[in-house]
């Protein structure tokens, strides 16, 4: 078994670094304070091939692998997490269900600006009322006069109200016992996107509540079978929890560079604080919890690549997610304490890693839902 990453992946990834420490980081300090999404650099992580990664070349991707976009999700996060999960969300959740259950008219519509990064799409699953139980969904849908009108809301949906959003694809009650997923172009009348959160982190990311309101589109917006919403968001959130232990192994990352640099640089009773025991264990410690995370990521990618059972990449998916997010939130506690007091100014990249990794045990599956399904996994009959 492999355990190193292809020439052709770390070639790539020197590609993506240069272009987040050259694009991103001299301004992410100031978009962060002022809450800004910068469509002009999203658009050239188009540019680069970012959002086309895992798509196919007739559609203009490069038919490249999952490992690949987990790279690239990886370091944008080592710089910014808000632009790594634009681009996880816009590839996982905005491209991966047209591409994975959408028709050939449907692909051929949407798919060729959004995998160039000139468009992006949401997914709206997540509601005010069902978020690790999305099969409470209460949004509902109905066909009339060979159209489908939808009424309900969405929460905390990624991407959903950029300037160059172009659709979202929701989950909604078709039937009784059925949810169904139907795409909604943007500005449809009906189909409101409410004001920004003010969250606490995450804050370069577009993310928005919705709501529809006899939000009428046609009945060939359906994405893929009737009442085959349920699988298709599993399906979905198994590569997604992949992508987002990707993303949490770049925040580790970039918190363990960043208390190196700090321990050498700093010094207190005439030497710097990286020849402190306490100082130096914890960041081997660091070290350690990267180098896991790091590992249970790229494996979850290369079963996924290799084609293996769904069970399999269930599992393993779950596994990369659970401890790379936890490592991910450990990695800031560790990264602002080596800073000591400059850790709790903004000036400094630890503290917006520490408010932006939170989120990385909640979106996508919470630590606890991951538990439940690693729990499945070994047989046992949790619920």
């Amino acid at each position: 078994m492999a355990f190193e990453l292809s020439s052709e992946h770390e070639t790539f990834r020197k590609v993506v670094r240069d272009f987040a420490e050259h694009e991103i980081a001299p301004h992410v300090a100031r978009w962060d304070r002022e809450h800004h999404f910068p469509v002009e650099t999203v658009q050239a992580m188009g540019q680069l091939g970012l959002f086309g990664l895992t798509a196919p070349e007739q559609y203009g991707g490069s038919g490249g692998d999952f490992t690949s976009l987990c790279v690239a999700i990886e370091e944008l996060g080592r710089v910014d997490q808000s632009l790594g999960i634009t681009l996880e969300a816009g590839v996982g959740l905005g491209i991966n269900p047209i591409l994975t259950f959408g028709t050939e008219d449907q692909k051929q519509r949407w798919l060729p600006d959004l995998v160039a990064g000139r468009t992006l799409a949401a997914f709206g699953l997540t509601e005010p009322e069902a978020g690790s139980d999305a099969g409470a969904t209460k949004t509902r849908a109905h066909l009339a006069d060979g159209e489908w009108v939808i009424n309900g809301a969405k929460s905390f949906i990624t991407n959903s109200g950029t300037d160059i959003t172009s659709v979202v694809t929701v989950t909604a009650r078709t039937g009784a016992d059925e949810i169904s997923t139907i795409m909604v172009p943007s500005a449809t009348p009906g189909f409101t996107v409410q004001p920004a959160y003010d969250k606490l982190g995450w804050h370069i990311s577009d993310t928005h509540g919705l709501s529809f309101d006899d939000c009428r589109v046609p009945a060939e917006n359906l994405l893929g079978a009737r009442g085959a919403g349920f699988r298709q968001f599993l399906a979905v959130l198994d590569d997604g929890r992949i992508a987002i232990a990707a993303l949490a192994v770049g925040l580790a990352q970039g918190c363990l560079a960043a208390a190196l640099r700090y321990a050498n640089e700093r010094h207190t009773f005439g030497a710097p604080i990286g020849s402190r025991q306490a100082v130096a264990f914890s960041l081997s410690d660091l070290a350690v919890s990267v180098e896991a995370a790091r590992l249970l990521t790229y494996k979850a990618a290369a079963l996924k690549d290799a084609g293996r059972p769904a069970s399999e990449v269930k599992q393993a998916a779950a596994m990369a997610k659970l401890y790379s997010s936890e490592a991910a939130v450990a990695a800031t506690r560790t990264a602002t304490q080596v800073f000591g007091g400059n850790g709790f100014m903004e000036e400094f990249p630890v503290a917006r890693f520490y408010r932006d990794a939170k989120i990385l045990e909640i979106g996508e599956g919470t630590s606890e839902v991951q538990r439940m399904v690693i729990a499945r996994g070994l047989g046992l009959p949790v619920r």
